[in-house]
């Protein structure tokens, strides 16, 4: 299940440290007396890592409906998260995690979020909905064409559902509105990609008067995307964290939510880093999401812009995930997202030739990315 990466990291001082396993005894404890069914417990299974600190564990059940579900094991914050936290102008202080207030949020919407079963803080452990293993990536990697299609257009069904009813009324004890995707943190993410993306990947620095150019060109995209319309966003909606359970498509890893431009998400599910969809296919994606926005009355009458505004936040958001998979090898020494790191180039590079007033930012960028060349 949960086995997607989370784009978020560890600041290199601060060592990732070993969990220990949850105590049995206080998991059979809790799964015996404090649950919103009758179980009594059967099995513990660890789940595969992603990117974060936390660990996933399902919990097998013996006479009960549902007969497994998922424990979450936190870890101490993440010393990146809170940096990343102050550069996108969180001061807000809530007094619960954010995945729980956020899918709190997320559930009074109607987004498929999974149920909490029961939190035990002192344990550091949350008892959750059991989605199953089947990721939306999963399921599509030997799926016919119709198949895959209707996949995605359910995922961007839900992606409407979330942009309409979490975004408005705002509620203001929901972490998400406290937090923004403003040129600042887009500028935060753009610098993260020339740190581990180029200096890096490459093991030399860049020259000063390269940074100062190639940053000046992402401060142009960073104000027109920061100038968009903003929604909620889940931030990581990828097909990773969209598990396939029946017919019904959950979501997962929301807990950094925050407002945003509309084209993010949508921009990190058609152009995501584990699965190449074919032009035509996004072309019509688009289209069919567009048309699920102007069914809630929100229009785009003007499909050209908005399709450019999609295009540049593509860019973004891949050279963000390019130069957090470099992040993840070099610091958390887990080098398993290398692989897509020329996948998610070969898209910000068809954008970068698309433009013409891109030019100097793709000559810029491909001194340094052979990818990109």
């Amino acid at each position: 299940m949960y086995n997607a990466p989370l784009m978020t990291t560890t600041d290199p001082a601060s060592p990732r440290k070993p969990l220990a396993l949850p105590d049995r005894g206080r998991v059979t404890d809790t799964v015996q007396t404090k649950l919103p069914f009758r179980g009594t417990f059967k099995k513990l299974t660890a789940l595969a890592g992603d990117a974060s600190n936390r660990r996933y564990f399902r919990v097998e059940l013996n006479e009960s409906s549902p007969r497994s579900l998922i424990l979450m094991q936190l870890a101490e914050p993440e010393a990146f998260k809170q940096s990343e936290e102050a550069v996108s102008g969180a001061a807000h202080q809530i007094a619960e995690l954010p995945f729980l207030n956020i899918r709190v949020h997320l559930a009074k919407a109607d987004v498929p979020v999974p149920a909490l079963y029961y939190y035990d803080p002192a344990a550091g452990l949350l008892y959750l909905e059991d989605f199953g293993d089947l990721t939306l990536s999963e399921a599509c990697r030997d799926a016919k064409p119709e198949a895959l299609e209707a996949y995605y257009r359910d995922a961007l069904d839900v992606l409407v559902q979330i942009q309409v009813k979490a975004t408005s009324p705002a509620d203001p004890n929901c972490l998400a509105f406290h937090r923004s995707f403003d040129v600042p943190l887009l500028m935060w993410e753009f610098d993260h990609f020339l740190e581990y993306g180029i200096t890096a990947r490459q093991g030399k620095p860049m020259s000063d008067e390269d940074v100062r150019s190639i940053r000046d060109e992402f401060q142009k995209i960073a104000e027109q995307l920061a100038g968009q319309p903003r929604v909620f966003v889940h931030r990581d909606y990828h097909s990773r964290n969209l598990m396939v359970a029946g017919r019904r498509l959950g979501v997962i890893d929301f807990q950094d939510a925050l407002m945003g431009p509309v084209t993010y998400d949508l921009a990190s599910l058609l152009r995501d880093a584990y699965i190449a969809l074919d032009e035509a296919l996004i072309d019509r994606l688009i289209d069919h999401y567009l048309d699920r926005l102007a069914a809630q009355r929100q229009m785009w009458t003007n499909r050209e812009a908005f399709r450019r505004l999609f295009d540049f936040t593509s860019i973004q958001r891949n050279l963000k995930a390019a130069g957090r998979f470099v992040y993840i090898d070099r610091v958390k020494g887990n080098p398993k997202f290398l692989v897509d790191i020329p996948r998610t180039l070969g898209y910000v590079k068809r954008n970068l030739h698309k433009y013409p007033e891109l030019f100097t930012l793709r000559k810029l960028l491909s001194a340094h990315v052979p990818e990109l060349q």
